[in-house]
């Protein structure tokens, strides 16, 4: 060991703070002072808890409240597509149609000499000329002229549309063409009138509405009223019309359709639906415009056989297809002029 006197300098100073045994301290354990420091009690975690709870129950309630309001959307936008695809294409069918008074139609009301359509108790069905493409026969030369057909199906509850392309008159070949009085629709192309297929083309069949299940129409008539039969019954009138004759009578037809949405359909079986369709009233007479949808959806909201998820996806629908004047009318027979007796 060096000797104090042989020390450097850097040594003596490490060598004077290295404290000695006898200048230690000890100092005294500095414990935490828990005496005036407090934690939470059992009330405040039982309120904390039922704060977070509520906070989570009210979020839970704002997403499904989101969430219906989101399928009720998607619901009622489904049920306007369809809507609105079918009656876009009456829309055309009518405006298209073939009005003269030597040609048929099966409509509500039509008696002889046209095809006798009658009074239509549920679903309505009406058929008749239109100057639209149709599904034309592989031979033959196609007319510019096709049978349309509207109907609802009473096995499957979904409307369908029937366009038959027609041959014209003087063809030969084995397809009907375009017929005049007095041949009927309902004689020439009888599944245009009733659930059978077409036997010759199956395809001239389509779907228009998949959740179509109700459709009605009524005329309003030239004069201003609306009535079940396309034609004027007036007695006054010289002569009296008592034939559809081109719709000469006819201003505008105007359609009531019930739709329900995919979703809500599946909830219900092909009965269901056809109990459903048949509490749907039929029109009368005196009924103005909105109020046969009026009635149906009074009858929906006391329906309470059916649940009520089903019945609040369906849709009513009403639109008027204003028609364009006849083409072609027979000129009534005029009346005798009186000869004038000679004043003796």
């Amino acid at each position: 060991m060096l000797s104090r006197a042989n020390r450097t300098p850097v040594q003596a100073a490490v060598s004077a703070a290295i404290p000695r045994r006898s200048q230690a301290t000890r100092l005294p354990l500095q414990y935490p002072r828990l005496r005036n420091e407090r934690g939470f009690t059992l009330a405040e975690l039982l309120v904390s808890v039922g704060v977070l709870v509520l906070l989570v129950l009210l979020a839970t309630q704002l997403l499904n409240s989101a969430a219906r309001i989101i399928t009720l959307g998607h619901k009622q936008m489904d049920a306007d597509s369809q809507a609105r695809q079918l009656l876009d294409r009456i829309a055309v069918d009518f405006a298209q149609m073939v009005k003269r008074s030597d040609v048929d139609y099966f409509a509500k009301g039509t008696a002889a000499p046209n095809s006798v359509g009658g009074t239509m108790t549920g679903n309505d069905q009406l058929a008749f000329y239109s100057t639209v493409p149709g599904y034309y026969p592989a031979s033959g030369s196609q007319s510019a002229v096709s049978l349309v057909a509207y109907r609802v199906n009473s096995t499957f509850n979904k409307m369908e549309r029937l366009g038959k392309g027609l041959v014209w008159n003087a063809v030969s070949t084995a397809d009907i063409p375009v017929v005049f009085l007095p041949l009927v629709i309902t004689n020439t192309w009888p599944y245009a009138t009733n659930q059978s297929p077409d036997p010759s083309s199956a395809s001239a069949y389509e779907t228009m509405g998949a959740q179509v299940f109700r459709f009605e129409y009524y005329y309003l008539l030239k004069n201003g009223s609306f009535s079940g039969t396309p034609w004027d019954t007036n007695a006054t009138l010289v002569p009296p019309h008592a034939s559809v004759s081109g719709m000469q009578d006819v201003s505008a037809i105007v359609a009531d359709v019930a739709v329900i949405d995919s979703r809500s359909k599946v909830l219900l079986t092909d009965t269901q639906v056809t109990t459903l369709a048949a509490g749907l009233s039929d029109y009368a007479a005196g009924m103005v415009p909105g109020q046969l949808r009026a009635n149906w959806q009074a009858a929906l909201n006391a329906n309470t056989s059916l649940p009520r998820p089903a019945i609040s996806g369906i849709r009513l629908y009403e639109r008027s297809f204003y028609l364009s004047p006849p083409t072609l009318l027979t000129a009534p027979i005029p009346s005798p002029t009186p000869t004038p007796t000679p004043i003796p």
